[in-house]
């Protein structure tokens, strides 16, 4: 099997952005899935990890790569090594030399009490989550981890979330901050990482898009948005239109609450993720800033 680029272990919906991405730069790759199906033109390689079988035949059926991307989450002690280790030493029996592992994880793990409005990389995060446990094993063996913040782009649309996360008055007041990155941004950050390994090797990087959004300014900017997807956008019924349940809320709320205009203050949201310092290191900008 031909040397590639990056190989990217568990090809779903960042890879939709990532494959075209990675194509569009020359750069080789190959992928795998559960089922071996079809992601984003490309057929992908039917694999799956176990993280029990120390075995390193598991990873015989995998291209040598010089990157390799997690998708899926490690959780726990020895998972990382598992994989790391077992790829690695598949790898060497192809003539192949240090591998560059790098794992997508999620900005939740800073979701705890922390002592400043600005929560940054470097910021306490919970040791005890799983995953976390599993990112600090890979950065021990000179890893990268990619914190994202809420995924957006594609099928993955926020508007469609608000009957979700907010279906009363008391969960609607509950709503405070939100932080995003689209899928395209996450390809750009997956890409930059690989080309300056200098500086993404052994650390963990926040990845947002540079906002820190009001959940309430959302559902009053989203609030003809059922309408807007019943005509398709051409704006026409619009006598009979009401504003979505949700968005009445807010309006009671900023009333009880003496909240003159949105969006609310940094302060009042509570909790602000440093979305800035991964594109200043990398010398990017993101191209889907603001939802």
């Amino acid at each position: 099997m031909q040397d590639v680029d990056l190989l990217i272990l568990g090809a779903g919906w960042t890879s939709t952005f990532l494959i075209p991405l990675l194509a569009s730069q020359q750069l080789s790759y190959a992928a795998t899935t559960r089922d071996g199906r079809k992601v984003a033109g490309t057929t992908t390689i039917k694999w799956s990890f176990n993280p029990d079988d120390k075995d390193k035949k598991q990873f015989s059926s995998l291209p040598p790569a010089k990157h390799v991307l997690i998708t899926f989450p490690l959780t726990g002690k020895h998972q990382s090594k598992t994989l790391v280790h077992g790829y690695e030493a598949a790898y060497a029996s192809k003539g192949g030399g240090g591998v560059r592992f790098i794992q997508l994880g999620s900005t939740g793990i800073w979701q705890i009490g922390q002592k400043t409005l600005w929560t940054s990389r470097r910021s306490p995060y919970d040791t005890t989550n799983a995953r976390a446990i599993a990112e600090d094993e890979l950065l021990s063996l000179h890893g990268c981890v990619l914190n994202l913040a809420g995924l957006w782009g594609g099928e993955r649309d926020p508007k469609t979330w608000v009957e979700r996360v907010a279906k009363t008055k008391e969960d609607v007041e509950g709503k405070k901050s939100l932080h995003m990155v689209h899928g395209l941004d996450v390809a750009r950050a997956i890409v930059a990482v690989m080309g300056s390994w200098e500086k993404a090797g052994g650390e963990r990087w926040m990845v947002t898009d540079g906002f820190v959004y009001d959940w309430w300014s959302l559902m009053v900017g989203w609030a003809d948005a059922k309408n807007e997807a019943s005509d398709g956008g051409r704006g026409t019924g619009g006598a009979g239109r009401e504003p979505m349940q949700q968005a009445k809320w807010v309006f009671e709320l900023m009333r009880e609450e003496k909240v003159w205009a949105l969006p609310r203050s940094m302060e009042t949201l509570g909790r602000c993720y440093f979305g800035r310092e991964f594109w200043d290191v990398f010398g990017l900008v993101p191209l889907k800033g603001r939802l």
